[in-house]
């Protein structure tokens, strides 16, 4: 061992003082003195994908004859992702029994005019090492499918054909209510309460329109879905000026050719009769309270159960993705931060947020405390969830009041500036993956008609100050709150104190005297 530590330090000096060591074979031959700062003799030169435009960053965007858009972004590599995004979700289901977009949610990449199955579907992908997958969400229906490159003209095909061509067969539709009910049972089963407040809020906030609509199908209306709605639906929603066709690591040219071909002078399976008017109603903040008395105890066991907890959401009106307004507060909301009481700390984990450092940090019987911001083409939500022990429900309503109240102070410039760099960073992480940028390709052309590119963003998050937030969140308290509660609410606080907190200076529930506790 000594002896090969003092060949080491021999070898080191004789570096680091310039004297050449002949290295040598096993056979005694000595190695090539090779500069590795230049080309290696006899090597072909290598071809380095480059940039050398502006318009090879850029989302290129076309139009078709029927109005339908293309969109596709550049990305090196063997793989592209290649969907459908329509102008269709809940929030469109007023004239329908709600539940209408779950059920295509659930139908997507079943049984089409070309294809007899989903098995044959998935067989056809696997060909081009495919995977595909539908969401639904409030306002966008997206379809989507990553495959090779070299399968673009058969995955478009494909594409056109699930989207314009489903038989929605009497035997599909009724797995799909098999599949709806088992998910509205997991949903009211699951230990993470994420989902059902979500949609409480939602509810509470919009009440009865747009928005607020359900997200899953209520219960009584899993029977009334049909095969003739579901068309009347499509036939209203599905048209080509509600669609975008966007690519991720597909040559634009070539998708527009594909487009044209499978996407163009189809005839939908539904027919070209008579469609119902489309509802463009815009979204009314109504605020308001939705309760849900549950027994929580039993909710997780196991050697290691979740305690009972009761599970508050308080929630303001913010503004659409489409105001100027909408980079202030998704900074504000990065600046709330928060998370479970268990988060593991570690630099950019938000251990610095305020729900951090004003609330999880100093209340240590609250198990989470979390911001969330929600956005749309004309409204946004800007909520808090926490949960606690239900003995104390009212102190943590307080806590939450308070935080909220205290957004309007003036942010400190270390606090907003980790706040700007942590969204930045957020962002530029997320749009390394190849579906998401595919998801946020289409979400800007089909809501703006274009795309903002990741430095604008940047730009647009530094520029935003301490008064941006101050005059965002003074806007914001001025609307009336929406809370969602879940679990045992016997220690809620009134609707009214909540509002009387958020209007007050210090963001504190109105004192109750009992003669007896």
């Amino acid at each position: 061992m000594a002896a090969r530590v003092a060949r080491f330090r021999c070898w080191s000096r004789l570096h680091r003082y310039g004297l050449v060591v002949c290295r040598r074979y096993s056979s005694g031959s000595a190695y090539p003195n090779v500069s590795l700062s230049c080309p290696l003799p006899g090597i072909p030169k290598p071809i380095f994908a480059s940039v050398d435009g502006h318009e090879k960053y850029e989302t290129r965007i076309t139009t078709l004859e029927n109005g339908l858009r293309v969109a596709s972004q550049n990305k090196f590599g063997q793989f592209c992702t290649i969907g459908i995004l329509v102008n269709s979700g809940s929030r469109h289901e007023a004239k329908y029994p709600s539940g209408v977009s779950h059920f295509l949610e659930k139908l997507a990449f079943s049984s089409t005019a070309q294809y007899g199955s989903k098995d044959e579907i998935l067989l056809t992908l696997e060909k081009h090492g495919g995977i595909c997958d539908c969401q639904t969400s409030r306002d966008t229906t997206m379809y989507a499918v990553s495959a090779e490159v070299k399968g673009l003209d058969t995955v478009v095909s494909l594409l056109s054909d699930v989207v314009l061509q489903p038989r929605l067969t009497d035997d599909e539709i009724e797995m799909t209510r098999m599949a709806v009910r088992f998910e509205l049972e997991d949903l009211n089963m699951r230990p993470d309460p994420e989902p059902l407040l979500t949609e409480m809020i939602h509810a509470a906030a919009y009440r009865g329109n747009t928005v607020g609509l359900p997200r899953f199908t209520p219960v009584e209306n899993v029977e009334k879905i049909n095969k003739a709605m579901l068309h009347r639906y499509l036939q209203s929603y599905y048209i080509p000026e509600r669609m975008v066709l966007a690519g991720v690591g597909v040559d634009h040219e070539q998708l527009v050719h594909c487009a044209s071909k499978y996407l163009l002078g189809v005839k939908p399976v539904w027919g070209a009769g008579t469609p119902d008017k489309v509802d463009r109603s815009l979204a009314q903040y109504t605020g308001g309270i939705i309760k849900c008395e549950k027994d929580m105890s039993d909710v997780s066991l196991g050697p290691t159960p979740i305690p009972e907890l009761t599970h508050i959401m308080i929630g303001l009106e913010s503004c659409s993705f489409l105001e100027e307004d909408f980079i202030p507060f998704a900074v504000l909301n990065m600046m709330m931060g928060g998370g479970g009481s268990f988060s593991a700390g570690g630099p950019g984990k938000g251990m610095f947020t305020r729900l951090y450092l004003n609330v999880l940090n100093r209340h240590h019987w609250m198990y989470n405390a979390t911001s969330y911001h929600h956005s749309y083409e004309d409204t946004g939500l800007l909520c808090i969830h926490a949960s606690a022990d239900p003995r104390q429900v009212r102190e943590m309503v307080e806590i939450l009041t308070r935080e909220f109240i205290q957004m309007a102070a003036t942010a400190g410039e270390m606090e907003l500036e980790r706040a700007k760099t942590q969204l930045k960073s957020m962002l530029m992480m997320n749009l390394e993956s190849r579906p998401i940028i595919f998801e946020d390709v289409g979400r800007q052309v089909l809501a703006t008609g274009k795309r903002k590119l990741p430095q604008e963003l940047c730009d647009l998050i530094n520029r935003v100050t301490a008064a941006d937030i101050k005059r965002v969140t003074t806007k914001m308290l001025r609307s009336k709150p929406a809370v969602a509660a879940l679990g045992d609410l016997s220690e809620l606080p009134t609707y009214e104190h909540i509002q009387a907190a958020l209007s007050s200076k210090d963001g504190r529930l109105p004192r109750i005297y009992r003669l007896f506790r």
